[in-house]
């Protein structure tokens, strides 16, 4: 699969990114507006304010590739910082404490904070071609 799909790894680096920060912003719009409508409606007050707004802003930024690598390295530390203090008490392994959506959260925002925004992103429009040669 390397060599049929390799060629094209700056492409879809750039699609699981927006893919990723696309569905992290809905987990903000949801508290922030209710929508899409959820079961739960999460109360905004403290901590979940907080994680609230860098779902929605930080998902966005990531979405479209600004400032993706500063917006992902907070986002991996809220989930991190969530998945300890809400789903690890409940079970020592991820599929046991429903902490699956934040671990995995957590490790692909640390990848895209390691490797920044990407071929189709605002940073490459910015930065013009070296962005993408820096790829």
């Amino acid at each position: 699969m390397e060599r049929l799909l390799g060629r094209y790894a700056n492409y879809v680096y750039s699609i699981f990114r927006i893919v990723i920060g696309f569905c992290f912003m809905l987990h903000g719009t949801q508290k922030m507006f209710g929508w899409p409508p959820s079961e739960k409606a999460a109360e905004l007050a403290g901590l979940v304010l907080a994680a609230a707004i860098i779902e929605l802003v930080g998902g966005f930024l990531i979405m479209i590739g600004f400032f993706a690598s500063i917006a992902a390295f907070i986002a991996s530390g809220t989930m991190a910082v969530a998945y300890f203090m809400v789903h690890q008490p409940k079970g020592a392994l991820p599929i046991m404490n429903g902490g699956e959506l934040a671990a995995v959260y957590a490790f692909a925002f640390l990848y895209i904070a390691a490797k920044g925004s990407g071929l189709w992103s605002v940073d490459s429009l910015i930065r013009g071609s070296s962005a993408i040669n820096d790829q």
